[in-house]
């Protein structure tokens, strides 16, 4: 049996990983600046996050949500001191996909209501309802197609207003569009959608799957505004590779039996990885690492002659070339030894490194990437 054929590979077979490093079967050393999608957040093969998983599996690998699992209580309670919201609940489950599939059923539970309000460029994920939020029209097949998604354009409050009705459970934004190339929400336009959706008694669900636990150098990129989400989706940097998604919920939104489910959503393994990360990011303070780090990079990036446009937050950062950027991707990793990642609009490339990512990391990065960028 083959594997099914759906995902464009470099022809690299990494065997090993350590911070923000990787090595392939041939001991070729490579530097990680995209840490497979946002995923590896406190880096490869954190001693603490290894410790942590070993030990639970000698304990006990997995039982079903029909039983007590005290480390889920574990990692809400650490999750909810270190984002600040320690009054919303936690519903777990295995990846940012289902994440958005279950924050948009509570939101159309807890108003009754079936339409959501959705924005360009937006990426949320691949399964049913996700995907028909995901502005990305070849990923839709027809089974997914609906009409129960309104699209409108980023940080356009007028166009938002128009559409608010009283069939409108939701309205689902990134805290930074990622996969959209990073484009950010004003802070002012989120202020302001929170009130409207109040005014209009819809639920603002802020979708942190790519942009939280750190990486923009608040714990949720949403928290450079003043505002309080009702929702918030959770996955990629929450497990540092191992597969776990959430949802934080507002106390104001009551569950009932059977509401939600999940088999392996918040087994043992996956709460053990959530909470070495959550541990290491506070022990090692690498929120704050976030914003030292970022500022150096930012600045050296912004000296580089004729560089369009640098976007984003911390260690979330995109920027454009005046062509198509596969080339130079292709060159930074198979020339230099680099990995960095792409957008949906393809002369943009997104850097997203280990949070804990050094000063010596930045300059081998810096070196390669002028080389490119000057060739």
């Amino acid at each position: 049996m083959k594997m099914f054929d759906v995902y464009p590979r470099y022809d690299i077979y990494p065997v090993r990983g350590q911070g923000s490093w990787v090595w392939d079967k041939e001991g070729q050393k490579y530097l990680d600046f995209y840490g497979g999608h946002a995923v590896i957040s406190i880096g490869h093969g954190h001693p603490h996050y290894v410790d942590r998983i070993q030990h639970q599996l000698q304990q006990l690998g997995f039982y079903s949500n029909s039983i007590q699992i005290p480390i889920q209580e574990e990692l809400s309670h650490k999750l909810g001191e270190m984002s600040g919201y320690i009054d919303h609940e936690l519903f777990l489950c295995n990846s940012g996909a289902e994440a958005i599939e279950n924050a948009l059923k509570v939101a159309s539970f807890h108003t009754k209501r079936s339409k959501v309000i959705v924005f360009e460029n937006a990426f949320h994920g691949r399964t049913s309802l996700a995907v028909t939020a995901t502005d990305t029209a070849k990923l839709i097949a027809p089974i997914n197609q609906n009409d129960r998604f309104i699209r409108v354009k980023l940080n356009d409050l007028e166009a938002v207003a128009k559409c608010m009705d009283t069939s409108v459970a939701a309205v689902l934004i990134e805290g930074i569009q990622g996969v959209g190339g990073i484009k950010l929400p004003d802070n002012t336009f989120l202020e302001e959608l929170k009130l409207l959706c109040k005014q209009n008694g819809s639920l603002l669900i802020v979708d942190e799957i790519q942009s939280g636990y750190g990486r923009t150098g608040k714990f949720f990129a949403h928290q450079y505004a003043q505002f309080e989400p009702d929702l918030i989706t959770i996955a990629k940097g929450m497990g540092n590779g191992f597969p776990i998604g959430g949802i934080l919920i507002h106390p104001d939104i009551k569950p009932w039996s059977g509401m939600l489910g999940t088999t392996f959503g918040g087994n043992h393994l996956a709460c053990a990885a959530g909470l070495a990360v959550l541990e290491v990011i506070d022990s090692e303070g690498l929120i704050d690492h976030v914003n030292s780090i970022s500022e150096v990079l930012w600045n050296a990036l912004r000296s580089l002659e004729n560089l369009i446009q640098i976007r984003g937050r911390g260690l979330m950062i995109g920027f454009d070339l005046k062509e198509d950027s596969k080339l130079f991707r292709a060159s930074l990793l198979k020339d230099h030894y680099v990995f960095v990642g792409s957008a949906m609009q393809s002369n943009t490339i997104r850097l997203l490194p280990p949070l804990g990512v050094s000063k010596e990391e930045l300059v081998v990065f810096l070196q390669a990437f002028k080389k490119v960028w000057y060739a």
